[in-house]
């Protein structure tokens, strides 16, 4: 069984509302289609019906089982916003009855208020539009300060503490993060990799350096960026800096780190110091060792949200709402 194959499998265990505003794509309604057949989740169209329709027709799919949301019915839109603006938001009151005209932002509205537990999109809009939207009406985890993107990679020939599985993370949204925002993103992958995986998570930083075998302001961000998210979890298994090799494997960890550590060796999540180097692992772990690397699912967002690829398949398209809805378990 691939990894994707137990991820749909693990997702029909846990069945979940999952929004689907872009029902102007064929694929949206085509995936949409497979995830109700195939028990996976509960799929909620959030269009105009007259699009849903077409879009049915050009697909060859019958939607007559699927819940479809309205999203031109003027009076549920604003209940919905009544629902869902409070005094203290960012966003007033007024912004949101504009915003809530996107099939998108309503899909999120429906989510931060419960209607439903996760939204997926993103191969039709933009990854810049998704993470507006996701910012705007959901906004961030406690203790996150920006989204971030993780790999699941699965590696033929790898030996780690999760067998050939491991997570790489940032690998798609912050050039250069913050000592901040690194620590968010090693937090928010731990939670979201713990819904998805089940894995108690053990989160490495990643440098050059090994416990201070060098020194350089990299170095020090990243210790900065380890002992901020200490302090904001301290329940979370973190360590570093770290070479890449003591990291995940214990015999090098053994001669490299000679204090204590639940990480050392045994990581199963890794912190890259900047995107340009986990562009780059990515990359060498997929075209040197045949692996491959899944994931749309945001992290840090207080509630799930996908950003697919506008070049997914509908295959993929599948696999991607099977994570989400299992991200909607954490």
């Amino acid at each position: 069984m691939t990894l994707i194959e137990e991820l749909i499998e693990k997702a029909k265990g846990c069945p979940k509302r999952v929004a689907l505003p872009e029902c102007d794509a064929v694929k949206t309604l085509l995936a949409a289609k497979k995830v109700l057949d195939e028990k996976i989740g509960i799929p909620v169209l959030v269009s105009d019906p007259a699009v849903i329709a077409q879009t049915a027709k050009e697909a060859g799919v019958d939607v007559s089982g699927m819940e479809i949301v309205d999203c031109t019915d003027e009076a549920a839109a604003e209940a919905l916003v009544s629902r869902y603006w409070k005094e203290d938001m960012l966003i007033s009151e007024k912004a949101c009855k504009r915003k809530i005209k996107n099939p998108m932002y309503y899909a999120m509205m429906l989510e931060a208020v419960g209607e439903v537990d996760c939204t997926f999109c993103g191969h039709v809009n933009t990854t810049g539009d998704v993470l507006l939207a996701a910012s705007t009406i959901i906004g961030m985890q406690e203790g996150v300060d920006v989204p971030s993107i993780f790999a699941l990679c699965e590696i033929p020939g790898f030996h780690g503490s999760e067998g050939n599985r491991i997570v790489f993370a940032d690998c798609g949204l912050n050039p250069e993060p913050t000592p901040g925002e690194l620590a968010s993103i090693a937090i928010a992958s731990a939670d979201n990799v713990h819904a998805l995986m089940g894995w108690e998570p053990r989160v490495a930083f990643l440098s050059f350096s090994t416990c201070g075998s060098g020194t350089a302001g990299s170095v020090d961000r990243i210790l900065e960026a380890l002992a901020i998210a200490k302090e904001r979890r301290p329940d979370l298994k973190m360590d570093g800096e770290f070479q890449l090799d003591a990291a995940i494997d214990p015999e090098v960890a053994a001669k490299k780190i000679t204090r204590p550590s639940d990480v050392a060796g045994k990581a199963n999540i890794l912190i890259f110091p900047e995107l340009n180097a986990a562009n780059i692992g990515v990359k060498m772990m997929q075209k040197f060792a045949g692996g491959a690397g899944y994931g749309h699912t945001l992290s840090g967002f207080a509630k799930p949200v996908a950003d697919s690829s506008r070049g997914a398949t509908v295959e993929e398209i599948v696999g991607d709402i099977a994570m989400v809805i299992l991200a909607a378990n954490k």
